[in-house]
This record gives structure tokens, C-alpha cells and sequence, in this order.
């Protein structure tokens, strides 16, 4: 069955490139470094090389982010980056009604000045915005970009709602089109227009006398486009919030920086003028690490000194406070550092993955199965025997799959703190609703369909957070229903623990009323099943009935293993 994978980003470096970036170095020993800056090599050229880099450091979705961790790694630029605003453009930017903010609320813009764009720095730029927008925008969902071509905007720039009825010319069209129009019929309209279907009015940016410079997050106006021969830049975020916005600003801003222009920031003008930002705003964040932590995290036993130069090939700063605490300089392009275990990781890569030596833990339980593990590769074994599918989902997730989509809201949830990820916000507390998802990523596929998943639950109590092991299947096709569910949940419970499980009607609020029941186990309800209810299917688009059962495991191992 299909489970959504997210499309892992891949930068082209080109061999000539490189060798500019990283003077005085041997391909081979390049080669030899790369991955451990943070990416991975998928293919070696002729003229070029793909690397793919993970989507928590989008400062390397350019070969100038790559180059800027290599040089750090090989010695020949260690500490913060350079980096140096050139002051003020006098360029402003109006947020001009109160609608937008109920649209897109949120927009920041940069002036790149007297840089050089050749092709390939064009294909770079080109390339790091589609990666920016699918991570950290969330497929322009939470996020947009726009760079334009400064030399033919007049401004102040102007950022407002228009009804669907507005035309303008569209990137790489020769004709206006309606907004109605370009988002029912242009391919891209097609792919990004459900952004703003809940809306009648949409975002417009426009300069003095009314070209239009982006629909956004659908498309940028063609009269602003940019090519190669492009000196000067102006460059937009449009948001939802406003730390994403500055945070692909910043990152855009270090590239461009490095590709040669000159940074200037742009006045943002809200409330008819009585509030004014200067943007981007690249003032690094400061994060204290006690070096004992460090050092147990990496099994190490890094002095002060050693610990600092490690930070500063990583491309931060550090210094001591004492002898057991160091404070830590983070540029604002680096959006992934945010705790000590972050810094722990950049002490790792600067002291190089390749010299930590594995040692065998000395232990007599070394390398046998966790007893836990035994029951759960039994009840796994039963599972499949069903007929069931194993599915394996984060134990992160969102309140819209956890919550809305059942209609309930999210009530005295363990939300996970200054979360960069709407998707990864909260720990579940059931596994029901992400087998539901799964289900709803293959609504093209053959039924009936039958997943199931033994995973960590959380639930917050007054006193402490109780972690549970739990077993939660799902069954989805034209007759999926109680009758189905309950007896697959008898067999399991039969087959893995000699026991007869009974029900006892009862209320849930991801079940059917009237269709749903409590399992009772050895006279004690350890879960629940029933039929999901009519508003979770309609919001995870499934097109069958599903039937589904949860239930702790612990209480059941716990009373009959004695193994907790």
C-alpha cells in the first residue's frame, strides 16, 4: 500500500563550481568530507555532482549552503559566516487592508543589489525556492516566495485583496488572465489554487502604478521576471506566520549574500503607517549548552578549548562561561538549532562523525531481545495471520488528524514546544487516527484494506504522563463494520493470550454512537472499537465504511508476563 513519502531535496553541484568554493582542496578529498556536513551523495557526474540533504537544513538546498558547511569542515572558514547587511534600501512595502490578514497575513522582503546572476546561479535560486516551499512553506501552504526583477518595480509596493475578476499577465504567459481563471485552468492554479479555495477575495502584490508582481502562493507576475542579466532583486515571503517567513527570508538572504549582492532590508508599513519593520532581521540567537551534557550525549571528553573549535568548524560561535557551561552564537539562517541536543549534534559534526570511535556496551543483555519485543513480534505474527498490514507512523502528529478531523477540539493535548512543524505539534494519544490517514493516502487502491500498528501512546493525567504500548487496527471496504472488527479483535486476544475478550456498549468520539463498545479483558476495559463516525471519513476522504479497535497492551503483558 502507498504510504505518502515526502520527496527528499537534492542539490547539483557542479565540479567547477566546487573547486571555486572550496580553493586548494582535492575532489577526492572533497568527496571524501561531503557527507559529513549533513548530506548525502546520490550520484557522481561527469561535470557534476547530486547530493541530497535533509529537510531540517534547508540552509544547504543550494551548492552555496553546501560550500559554506565544507569550507567550515575542511579549516579554511570556520566560525559565523560573513555576513553584513549594506543598510537601508528606502524601499517600502504597504500591507494595505485588513483582508489580507485573514488570506495570508504575513509579508517580509530583502533588496539583493549588484550581484552577478549567471545561469547556474539563476538554476540554483530556482531550485532552492521549489525545495524552501515544499519543507519549510509545507507545499506553499504555510509559506511563498517571490523574487522579481527590482529594476522595473515602482515603488512603494503595495500588498492587498482583490476580487476573482482581477487580470494580469501570469510567469511565462504571453496574455492576461482573470485570478478565477488561472486558478481552475492554469497547471499551476490547478496544483496550488486549494490554498485559497476557502476564500472570495485574493492576496495581490502590486508596485505604484499596478504591475503586478505575485499572486501569492500561486504565481508571480511576468512582468517582473527574472533572468540572468538581472542585477538587482527584490525578494517577497508571504505567510501565514510570522517566524516562517523570516526564517526563509534569512536563509535566502545568507545565499544571496554569498552569490555576491549586497543585503538591504525593505520597510514594512502596517497600520496605515503607524507601525514600520525594517526586514530581514538577522540578528544571531544566543543558546547555552552545559559541556557535561555534550559530552555524554557524544561519549566524549571534549575540553573547553576543543569543544569550541569543533562549533566554529560547524559554522557557529562559542565561548566559555566556565569550565562546565559554554553559550553558543547561531547565525539566523541555522533554523534547526534550537536546544543543547542540537548543540551536541554540531560538536559531533565538527569534531567529525569519522572520528568517533563505536565501542561494544558493556553489558550481558548486549545485542538480545528486549522481552517486550518478544510479545510484540507474537502479536505481530497473529496480525499478519488476519490478514492485517503493518503501518509505522511517527508518534508526532497535528490536532487536525488527532482532533478536528473528528469534529471534537483539542483538549489538554502534550504539545510539543516551539514545534517548527504543524504536522509534528502534538504526541498522540491514540493510533487510530494516523492508520486512518495511511488509509486515506490509498483511496486508488484495491479493497478491502486492513492495516494495523503497535506503537507508544501518551496521556496526560494530573500528576504524571502515562506512556502506554498500544495495538490499534482498522478495516475499510464496503461492508467493513462492528461485527468484522470485534471478531478480529477476539482472535488476536484469543490467539496471543489464551483469554476470551467480551465488549460492553459504550461512547467514543471516534466511533459510531450506538456501534461502538468498550474491550473488557480480565474484567477490565483495556480499549475500545466500533465504526468510525461519518465526519472523520468525509475529512480523511475515505469513499468505504471503516471499523477499527484500539487497545492498551500494557495492562495485558503487565497482569499476565509480569514484565513491566
Amino acid at each position: 500500500m502507498a504510504q505518502e513519502r515526502a520527496k527528499v531535496p537534492v542539490v547539483n553541484i557542479k565540479f567547477e563550481r566546487l573547486k571555486r568554493f572550496v580553493p586548494g582542496i582535492k575532489m577526492n578529498k572533497i568527496l571524501d568530507i561531503l557527507p559529513f556536513v549533513g548530506v548525502d551523495i546520490e550520484d557522481v557526474g561527469k561535470e557534476a555532482i547530486r547530493v541530497e540533504y535533509n529537510p531540517n537544513r534547508p540552509d544547504l538546498s543550494s551548492d552555496y549552503g553546501v560550500a559554506r558547511g565544507l569550507r567550515g569542515l575542511l579549516d579554511i572558514e570556520t566560525g559565523l559566516p560573513k555576513f553584513k547587511l549594506a543598510g537601508r534600501s528606502e524601499l517600502a512595502v504597504i500591507i494595505e487592508d485588513a483582508a489580507v490578514r485573514k488570506v495570508r497575513p504575513y509579508l517580509i522582503a530583502l533588496v539583493a543589489k549588484n550581484g552577478t546572476l549567471d545561469d547556474e546561479t539563476l538554476k540554483q535560486l530556482i531550485a532552492m525556492q521549489e525545495d524552501l516551499h515544499n519543507g519549510v512553506g509545507r507545499k506553499r501552504r504555510k509559506a511563498s516566495i517571490g523574487i522579481h526583477n527590482l529594476d522595473v518595480i515602482q515603488f512603494p509596493v503595495t500588498y492587498k485583496t482583490v476580487s476573482g475578476d482581477y487580470s494580469f499577465t501570469p510567469l511565462d504567459e504571453s496574455s492576461e488572465f482573470p485570478i478565477d481563471q488561472i486558478l481552475k485552468d492554469l497547471d499551476i492554479g490547478k496544483q496550488y489554487g486549494h490554498i485559497l479555495s476557502a476564500f472570495d477575495r485574493y492576496p495581490l502584490i502590486v508596485d505604484r502604478v499596478g504591475t503586478v508582481l505575485s499572486l501569492p502562493p500561486i504565481i508571480n507576475g511576468q512582468a517582473t521576471k527574472v533572468n540572468d542579466r538581472c542585477r538587482n532583486l527584490f525578494v517577497e515571503v508571504t505567510a501565514t506566520d510570522q517566524e516562517t517567513a523570516e526564517d526563509l527570508l534569512a536563509i535566502l538572504a545568507i545565499t544571496l549574500y554569498d552569490a555576491g549582492f549586497e543585503i538591504r532590508t525593505v520597510s514594512i508599513v502596517v497600520d496605515s503607517g503607524r507601525k514600520k519593520i525594517e526586514t530581514p532581521q538577522m540578528k544571531p540567537k544566543v543558546i547555552s549548552a552545559d559541556m557535561g551534557y555534550v559530552n555524554s550525549i557524544l561519549g566524549l571528553m571534549l575540553d573547553t578549548k576543543q569543544m569550541i573549535t569543533c562549533l566554529k568548524k560547524s559554522r557557529l560561535d562559542a565561548k566559555a562561561v566556565d569550565r562546565k557551561k559554554i553559550v553558543c552564537t547561531i547565525p539566523r539562517y541555522r533554523i534547526d538549532i534550537s536546544d543543547s541536543i542540537d548543540i551536541s549534534e554540531e560538536v559531533a559534526i565538527g569534531y567529525g562523525i569519522y572520528n568517533l570511535e563505536p565501542k561494544f556496551p558493556a553489558s550481558p543483555t548486549a545485542g538480545k531481545r528486549d522481552s517486550l519485543s518478544v510479545y510484540f513480534n507474537t502479536i505481530r505474527e497473529a496480525m499478519i495471520g488476519l490478514g492485517m498490514i503493518e503501518s509505522l507512523n511517527f508518534m508526532l502528529t497535528s490536532k487536525e488528524v488527532q482532533y478536528s478531523t473528528f469534529g471534537i477540539p483539542a483538549k489538554d493535548v502534550l504539545s510539543v514546544d516551539s514545534s517548527k512543524s504543524t504536522e509534528h505539534e502534538i504526541l498522540r494519544d491514540s493510533i487510530v487516527p494516523l492508520l486512518l490517514k495511511s488509509l486515506s493516502y490509498n483511496v486508488h487502491e484495491q479493497y478491502p484494506q486492513k492495516l494495523f500498528e503497535i506503537g507508544k501512546t501518551f496521556l496526560k493525567s494530573t500528576a504524571i504522563i502515562e506512556e502506554r504500548w498500544s495495538i490499534a487496527a482498522v478495516i475499510a471496504h464496503t461492508d467493513a463494520g462492528y461485527t468484522e472488527i470485534k471478531s478480529t479483535m477476539q482472535a488476536l486476544l484469543r490467539s496471543c493470550f489464551g483469554k476470551e475478550a467480551t465488549t460492553k456498549a459504550s461512547t467514543n468520539h471516534m466511533f459510531m454512537e450506538g456501534r461502538c463498545a468498550d474491550v473488557i479483558f480480565d474484567g477490565k476495559s483495556v480499549g475500545a472499537l466500533g465504526e468510525i463516525r461519518p465526519i472523520a471519513l468525509e475529512n480523511f476522504k475515505l469513499r468505504m465504511p471503516v471499523a477499527a479497535f484500539e487497545i492498551n497492551l500494557l495492562g495485558i503483558i503487565k497482569d499476565k508476563y509480569n514484565t513491566m
